[in-house]
């Protein structure tokens, strides 16, 4: 069996947890391969491996190409069954271009979906009837992936869920609305085991459940790892806790500011997030050594052209070790896709569909501006904010950045310039007589 993860552009290279998880669920006496398209591209014209099953997860971002790579299986005869959020999402339509899809969580059907391939009884959807018990998550198999191929990191997963109601985040639909953590024995265990010094928490909040994640934290002490993972706003208010965060080995944190505005935020239904507390959070985390990279959207509702300066300034005033700046994407299976499809605003509904996708954002009609000022001021944005006189003046910090931090500052900050130009906007043009904030940020 060969288990395969699709490619895009903007990936990193780090390990797939989700389906060295799906590998320890396979019954051990099933031969299992695995490809990264990320790191050895498939030729889908040349020979493909003989094997007897193909299994896919997938993003809407990897959708298409997941498209393809099954289809040039299935021409050689070879069954395909594919899972992941966007499957989840719309089963309906995955199931034009493979054989079987799994729906949500796999700890249950996925077994029962390799027990029915052997009997030759192979049926179209699994969907487990309930989320997983926690206890139930086994260990994921890392042996499926070559340690060369990637970054010297291992993922983790401690907790699945989430309770927030963000209107255009697909997560709460695939693992459910509340936390559910694993035995920390088990968890512990697992990370005592990780061969890096580096641990990655692919958890959506790794500090969401208060009493959870203490434990959490002071059972890692004792093992020296550093780590870095996702986090809530609503988990960071406690200085204590971000005191044991750092004495647990956290060296950063994604956050997911979304915006800066107070409306935007009410809007959007990410109700744990209050702009006015933004930079006292901030200079909590940077007072204990944990570096931020923070992420923010546009094409909000209460977005005007305005917002790509305002946005960079805080940015820079905040000194982010770094910063996401996406367009908001409008994912099948969330609010704000069924919302703006109500409103007549989607430029495609099925918009993961064009080749040139990524080149065609926004695929909606925003608010306060149009497709075109938005992009060029998502491409500004990012130019700006990785900038030589950006990346300069964030070195600044107000408080002495650990050994850590200010030995990978520049390395890192170069490279993603170097990447955002060729992999992000790859000469995007911008028509700088019509934008209104030429004034530099950094200025």
């Amino acid at each position: 069996m060969e288990l395969i993860t699709p490619a895009a552009e903007d990936n990193a290279p780090i390990p797939n947890l989700s389906l060295a998880t799906v590998a320890a669920l396979t019954p051990p006496d099933v031969e299992i391969s695995f490809s990264d398209d990320l790191i050895n591209p498939l030729d889908l014209n040349g020979d493909l491996k003989g094997v007897d099953l193909v299994g896919i997860s997938c993003s809407t971002k990897t959708v298409l190409r997941a498209y393809q790579i099954a289809h040039a299986y299935r021409e050689r005869g070879i069954p395909v069954v594919m899972g992941g959020i966007h499957p989840t999402a719309l089963p309906d339509e995955v199931l034009e271009h493979c054989d079987a899809v799994v729906v949500g969580e796999a700890e249950k059907s996925w077994p029962r979906l390799i027990a029915d391939f052997r009997r030759g009884n192979l049926e179209r959807i699994y969907r487990q009837g309930d989320f997983t018990p926690p206890e139930e998550i086994p260990p994921a198999r890392r042996e499926i992936y070559r340690d060369k191929d990637y970054f010297p990191i291992d993922s983790l997963q401690a907790t699945r869920g989430c309770p927030f109601l963000c209107e255009f985040c697909s997560v709460r639909r695939f693992f459910g609305g509340t936390y559910r953590y694993r035995p920390l024995d088990a968890v512990i265990a697992e990370a005592s085991a990780l061969r890096h010094k580096v641990i990655m928490f692919t958890d959506d909040n790794i500090v969401g459940h208060p009493r959870y994640s203490r434990q959490l934290l002071e059972a890692l002490i004792p093992l020296r790892k550093w780590w870095v993972g996702q986090a809530s706003l609503a988990g960071l208010e406690d200085e204590e806790k971000i005191k044991l965060m750092a004495k647990s080995g956290c060296k950063g944190l994604l956050i997911g500011f979304e915006s800066i505005s107070e409306k935007n935020i009410k809007a959007s239904r990410k109700y744990q997030n209050r702009p006015a507390d933004y930079l006292k959070i901030i200079r909590n985390l940077h007072r204990h050594g944990i570096a931020i990279w923070a992420s923010f959207l546009f094409g909000l509702d209460h977005d005007d052209t305005g917002i790509f300066e305002r946005t960079v300034r805080f940015a820079i005033e905040a000194k982010f070790f770094s910063v996401n700046f996406p367009i908001l994407m409008p994912y099948p299976g969330t609010a704000l896709y069924e919302r703006l499809k109500e409103e007549g605003r989607l430029t495609d509904e099925r918009w993961w569909l064009l080749e040139d996708q990524g080149a065609r954002a926004p695929h909606f009609h925003p608010r306060g501006m149009t497709r075109e000022e938005l992009r060029e001021g998502w491409a500004w944005t990012w130019r700006e904010y990785y900038s030589y006189a950006s990346i300069l003046r964030r070195f600044q910090w107000e408080y002495p950045p650990t050994l850590v931090n200010k030995a990978i500052y520049f390395p890192f900050n170069l490279f993603q310039r170097r990447f955002v130009r060729k992999k992000i906007l790859r000469g995007e043009r911008l028509g700088w007589t019509k934008l209104p904030w030429r004034k530099r940020a950094t200025s």
